[in-house]
C-alpha cells in the first residue's frame, strides 16, 4: 500500500463519563491525543487529522502542528463524527478512512496499515476491522470482551458480548475464539451512507455499533491483527498502567 492510499482520522471529544477530559490526560509530557496523533503519523497515511468538538482539543492539536477540524457536539459515536469529517475534508467516495480512536496511543502503526489495505484488497467490502486471539477462558465469558466469527472469506458474520462460538460438547473454543479490537477503516461512501442508517435492534440490544452495518447488509471484512494491540485506556486505572510503561 502507498502512501496515499488511505488517511486517518482521530475522533476526539473533551467529556468522557468514566475519564473527564481523557483525550488531554497527561502521558509523559504529551497529551493522550497528540500521543496518539504521533503513532498515527508513523502509518505513512496520506493525512491524519484530529475530529473533535472542542476548541481547547483543537488547539492543543494546531500548536504541535497537527491538523484538526471541529465537529459537531450532538454525535453519539465516533462514527457519527467521522461521517462529518469526511465531508467537511471533502474526500472522494473512494477513499479510505481508518478511524484511530483518541484513546488509543500504543496503536501499532502496522495495524493501521493493514486495516486500511483489507479495504484495498476487497472491493466489495464498506467496513474493516481486526481482530486477536482471545488469552483464555475468562476473556470469553467476559461480556466486557467482544467477540466476533467470520466466514472462509474473512466476512464477518456477528459481532457479540456473549462467548461465541459455542461449543455444543461442552469446553471453550481457543482455536476459534476472537477478541474484537475497535480499530475500523471504512470506504468515504459508506460513512457517508452511515448517517442514514437507523440504528438495529441487535445493535441496541448489545450495545455493539458495528451490529447497525451488518443489520443494513453491508461486508465487513477482518482478519487477524498483525502486531499485538494494548487494550485502549478508558478507565483511571488504564490511564496509571499506561503512564507506569511510560516510565
Amino acid at each position: 500500500m502507498s502512501d496515499d492510499d488511505f488517511h486517518i482520522l482521530i475522533p476526539a471529544r473533551l467529556d468522557s463519563t468514566r475519564l473527564p477530559r481523557k483525550a488531554l490526560a497527561d502521558l509523559g509530557g504529551r497529551p493522550m491525543v497528540l500521543r496518539t496523533l504521533e503513532r498515527a503519523l508513523l502509518s505513512g497515511a496520506a493525512s491524519v487529522t484530529v475530529a473533535t468538538d472542542s476548541e481547547e482539543i483543537a488547539g492543543v492539536v494546531g500548536k504541535a502542528g497537527g491538523a484538526a477540524i471541529l465537529t459537531a457536539s450532538s454525535h453519539r459515536s465516533g462514527t457519527d463524527r467521522l461521517a462529518e469529517a469526511v465531508v467537511q475534508l471533502e474526500l472522494d467516495a473512494t477513499a479510505v478512512v481508518v478511524n484511530l480512536q483518541g484513546d488509543e496511543p500504543a496503536m501499532p502503526a502496522a495495524c493501521l496499515r493493514q486495516v486500511a489495505a483489507l479495504l484495498t484488497e476487497d472491493a466489495a467490502a464498506d467496513m474493516a476491522t481486526l481482530w486477536q486471539p482471545l488469552a483464555d477462558e475468562a476473556q470469553w465469558r467476559d461480556p466486557n470482551v467482544v467477540k466476533l466469527v467470520a466466514d472462509d472469506d474473512r466476512r464477518a458474520l456477528y459481532f457479540s458480548r456473549a462467548p461465541i462460538p459455542w461449543p455444543r460438547n461442552g469446553g471453550w473454543p481457543a482455536a476459534e475464539a476472537r477478541r474484537h479490537v475497535g480499530l475500523y477503516a471504512y470506504r468515504v461512501s459508506a460513512l457517508k451512507a452511515w448517517r442514514a442508517l437507523p440504528p438495529s435492534q441487535l445493535e441496541t440490544l448489545e450495545s455493539l455499533e458495528q451490529l447497525r452495518a451488518l443489520a443494513a447488509g453491508w461486508r465487513i471484512v477482518v482478519d487477524r491483527a498483525r502486531a499485538a494491540i494494548p487494550v485502549g485506556i478508558d478507565t483511571p486505572e488504564d490511564l496509571a498502567r499506561f503512564r507506569a510503561m511510560l516510565s
